[in-house]
């Protein structure tokens, strides 16, 4: 029989995975088109630009991080998978949803930014740390979901 519980644990899991993972994806795009085509006229600024493709991608990676806690929780990694009732398991479903939606939106927003950022540079090299900081400053809306979702996730007592 289908453990309901635990298909709704891994659900969220899959979607903080998937939607952080394809908001990163995107971001990521962006940025490193803008970064290609500045790269194509000045390859030296690779470094600098480099930053900027990169920083889209940590939405990702958070998801990455809720995923994989849930499923050591669950027991699906490491463990006997545990028998979970469906409160449990919704309850890691709607744990995973703020860094799932709050990741691929803010990946994409933060790949705009960073794109802009890198038509900044190839206009004023030397604004490169105000690229940087103006990317970053999106990153404390995918830092506050992330966090939401790891306490939600490590106050689920499983028995």
């Amino acid at each position: 029989m289908i453990n309901l519980g635990l298909a709704l644990a891994i659900l969220g899991a899959a979607l903080a995975v998937i939607l952080a993972g394809c908001g990163s994806a995107k971001g990521v795009g962006l940025a490193g088109q803008a970064a290609a085509g500045l790269l194509s006229e000045d390859p030296s600024m690779f470094g600098k630009v480099l930053i900027l493709q990169l920083l889209p991608g940590t939405q990702g990676l958070y998801g990455f991080l809720i995923a994989i806690l849930v499923l050591v929780n669950v027991g699906v990694l490491g463990g006997a998978p545990k028998d979970l009732s469906w409160q449990q398991g919704m309850y890691y479903l709607v744990a995973c949803l703020p860094i799932a939606f709050a990741g691929l939106i803010s990946a994409i927003h933060q790949g705009k930014v960073a794109s802009a950022g890198v038509s900044l540079i190839a206009k004023k090299p030397d604004q490169v740390g105000k690229a940087i900081t103006m990317a970053s400053l999106v990153e404390f809306y995918a830092i506050l979901p992330f966090l939401i979702s790891l306490l939600a996730v490590l106050s689920v007592s499983v028995g």
